[in-house]
């Protein structure tokens, strides 16, 4: 009986965490610290060699200010152009202040448009012209057209470099274009059938060009059932459309029709953690990431919803402060209002939350029918409500001994959180019709209503029935 190959082994350090495995890591953090310490250039460029262009951009977020000052100074020529469009919109602009503009310029020309273009719309004015000025002339004017579109647009998104060629090329003219032709994109998943006046036909993967004979015409290949992109249409809506159809990329036509640009799934794939992103932030009230901002902006930042926020608990004080004889008369109350208020206000976050949810990816519409899903929040938060009621209910009734007061806190809960279904699902759809965003304007709104409803409905129970 022969000998058994001995099994393979995973590598020792195989069960290492998740964060371990992919990513910069904290030991490379550590080394390149130390060594801009020391002034080794030497070594922090070796440090980096290894590191694909986003764990590079990683790493200099991870550095303090003087210290990416003094990186940039020990590798300005290490530094490879897709690292500037994986980096925090606030730390880019130090970055690109550091390299100056002609690192930059030199930089854009290697980027795909798109790329180019988001990493030029976050500029000031007088860095954009600065930097557009050190690009050749072709390549400024497709940049300076690019940012002529609506921010948030698919013109912003789009790649300009494409592969777009006649129906009535065979395969085998078609392999013979893409092997001689030196300005292909680098990264491409379909081929473009077009028209004499450039319009989109269809569209043919390029797995499919690869597998057919080389006799075999492109019509004949082409699928028709073509998604095309509007070039205004906004990036949520791109983004629903490659979620919607599993799409890979997507030509962009111009208001005549005619192809300009294309849209590739990695695009949409920024788009949807960015609106992600956007959505969580508006539901914290901060708005947008301030994460690498100074202190002092970030405080600016998010003093205007500390505003509200103060402005509706003086709203609450006021409703309080109109029944002190009942509070005096039974300091139970006192005890008992913060369930009342909380309970609605975590209740009615729950319901803004999937319904500014269902409103991104487009589940509801703001104009739609939206009365199936008020009943359902409805009749969710009635059941909740009342369990939570006769819990607590039982809980006041024993804790001071008063059946009634147990009944007027059950019921005030039971309205409350009712209240509170109903306007997390109203109050979004409400201020999606007027144009304003769910996820940032919702969550004030409602706080306030079921904190002050809340309270004036305990404490005007508890004075009509305890007193």
């Amino acid at each position: 009986m022969g000998e058994t190959a001995p099994e393979d082994k995973p590598p020792e350090d195989s069960a290492a965490e998740p964060e371990e495995l992919y990513g910069v890591s904290s030991e490379c953090v550590r080394a390149t610290r130390d060594a801009l310490e020391t002034e080794d250039a030497a070594r922090v460029q070796e440090l980096i060699e290894p590191l694909h262009p986003a764990d590079l951009a990683d790493l200099l977020e991870r550095l303090s200010s003087d210290e990416r000052e003094r990186f940039i100074a020990a590798t300005r020529h290490r530094i490879e152009p897709e690292t500037l469009s994986h980096l925090d919109e606030r730390v880019r602009e130090e970055v690109i202040e550091l390299l100056g503009p002609q690192r930059i310029a030199a930089a854009l020309s290697e980027l795909d448009s798109d790329d180019a273009v988001d990493l030029l719309e976050d500029l000031d004015e007088e860095s954009k012209r600065r930097i557009l000025e050190s690009i050749p002339a072709e390549e400024r004017a497709i940049l300076e057209e690019g940012l002529t579109y609506p921010e948030d647009s698919a013109g912003r998104m789009m790649q300009r470099e494409l592969v777009a060629v006649p129906s009535f090329w065979t395969v085998g003219q078609t392999i013979d274009f893409l092997r001689a032709s030196h300005q292909l994109p680098d990264d491409f998943y379909d081929l473009f059938i077009v028209d004499p006046a450039f319009r989109p036909l269809g569209a043919v993967p390029l797995s499919r060009v690869i597998r057919a004979r080389r006799a075999v015409k492109l019509a004949d290949l082409m699928e028709t059932d073509l998604r095309t992109v509007p070039v205004t249409m906004d990036q949520e809506a791109v983004a629903h459309l490659f979620r919607q159809y599993g799409l890979v990329s997507a030509p962009v036509v111009s208001e005549s029709g005619r192809l300009v640009g294309v849209i590739t799934v990695d695009d949409v794939v920024h788009v949807i953690d960015e609106e992600a992103e956007e959505d969580l932030m508006g539901l914290g009230g901060v708005g947008e990431t301030d994460f690498h901002a100074p202190a002092t902006e970030t405080a600016w930042r998010r003093l205007r919803w500390l505003l509200v926020t103060l402005v509706n608990t003086v709203i609450a004080s006021i409703v309080i402060s109109q029944f002190e004889a009942t509070i005096e008369a039974i300091v139970a109350v006192a005890v008992l209002m913060p369930i009342v208020a909380a309970m609605g206000g975590n209740a009615g976050m729950q319901v803004v939350t999937v319904t500014v949810r269902a409103l991104a990816t487009r589940d509801m519409s703001p104009k739609g029918n939206v009365w199936r899903p008020i009943a359902k929040e409805l009749f969710v938060a009635m059941m909740n409500a009342t369990v939570f009621a006769a819990i607590m209910g039982s809980i006041a009734a024993l804790w001071f001994a008063s059946i009634p007061l147990g009944i007027v806190l059950g019921a005030a809960m039971i309205f409350n959180m009712l209240w509170a279904g109903l306007a997390g699902t109203v109050i979004p759809v409400v201020l999606a019709r007027l144009g304003m965003d769910p996820a940032v304007s919702a969550g004030p709104f409602l706080t306030t209503t079921t904190d002050v409803l809340g309270f004036f409905v305990f404490l005007g129970l508890a004075t009509l029935f305890l007193l």
